[in-house]
């Protein structure tokens, strides 16, 4: 197939008998021209499918109105509504969103670094990869006077605007709850504790059975990448404990959902034999059979103020990065795979 040549500001100023220096304010808008070249100009561009060059274009004005956005993975109703609200909200204000996903992977993260800055992004919003341990691509952005902002996944020495829920206390709040059930043996099904919100959702779980006086063993805690089939893995390993947990708490949904097929596989009651909680509130939580207790992170909420960050950096002259965390309140939804005392008052 042949390759049709990209049609350029000469070929348009040629076609009209124009200068290119015309054209290119005519594209603008520039009051100088007159509005009959301005519409000779709009529709040679139509005629010779013109395309511009935004690149070009960012280059010159100093801001391409894109703004960057890095999730770990895009199969999330929890990343995909973030996301929503992001665009929602930056397009109110002129601003197109180039959505990069990572798939947990720090080599692809370092690269939509690369390419969202070769496109001259006027910001960046992320939620960091699972595998992310070095923060040098993150330094760079920042090095480049470029507002960064942070969200869900974030870590405190970048020392950059963040929005995300308490992870400590949200934890917690899942271990009392399992506690007033009636559970004693919880296990936990956590992400990897080099990233600060899985490291604090840990502690926040140990801290809660130390402080209502449940036992932390060890062996009911693992870490993992928090998918469908880490879920399945750590569960069946539970199962073969010689005293297996009464209760899981699962730092994901997905790993939660994973966790149920294997308890459902092995005819085990939930709850009444095993409870089981999640943590993020994706869809699929109150559609299955027993619904899915988990923990409502606010995505929409999220998305907006991260946006409403963003044009607050973008817009302030004087703006130096610094450490601005954003807490959203989370909520403990309550559903059927937690809730004994709802059976036992039918029983």
């Amino acid at each position: 197939m042949e390759n049709k040549k990209k049609t350029t500001i000469k070929d348009i100023a040629k076609a009209l008998n124009i200068t290119p220096s015309a054209v290119s304010k005519a594209l603008s808008d520039h009051p100088r021209i007159s509005d009959k070249t301005k519409k000779a100009v709009k529709k040679a561009v139509k005629d010779l499918n013109y395309q511009p060059n935004h690149l070009a274009s960012a280059l010159r004005k100093g801001k391409s109105n894109l703004v960057g956005v890095i999730v770990p993975r895009a199969n999330s109703n929890f990343f995909s509504s973030v996301v929503q609200k992001i665009e929602e909200r930056l397009s109110k204000e002129g601003y197109n969103v180039i959505i990069t996903q990572s798939n947990e992977s720090f080599s692809k993260e370092c690269k939509n670094i690369e390419s969202l800055l070769y496109t001259q992004v006027d910001g960046i919003i992320a939620s960091m990869a699972n595998e992310t341990t070095v923060l040098d691509h993150y330094e760079t952005i920042k090095s480049k006077g470029i507002p960064l902002i942070m969200f869900d996944r974030g870590e405190d020495t970048l020392e950059v605007d963040y929005v995300g829920i308490d992870d400590y206390n949200s934890s917690f709040a899942v271990v009392e709850h399992l506690k007033n059930q009636g559970c004693k043996r919880i296990a936990h099904i956590g992400g990897y504790s080099h990233t600060r919100i899985y490291k604090n959702r840990i502690i926040g779980y140990k801290d809660a059975l130390v402080a209502f006086n449940l036992p932390v063993d060890d062996e009911l805690i693992y870490e993992s990448k928090l998918k469908i089939e880490d879920g399945r893995r750590i569960m069946q390993q539970l199962l073969e404990l010689p005293k297996p947990p009464d209760a899981v708490f699962a730092a994901g949904d997905f790993a939660a959902l994973g966790a149920l097929q294997v308890l459902e596989e092995n005819n085990i009651a939930v709850p009444n034999d095993i409870a089981l909680v999640g943590f993020s509130n994706e869809t699929f939580t109150s559609l299955i059979k027993p619904g899915i207790s988990t923990i409502n992170q606010r995505s929409e909420l999220i998305g907006t103020l991260a946006a409403e960050t963003f044009l607050k950096r973008v817009n302030d002259t004087n703006w130096k990065p610094k450490l601005n965390k954003i807490i959203v309140d989370s909520e403990l939804i309550v559903r059927d795979s937690s809730n004994k005392t709802k059976f036992l008052d039918r029983s």
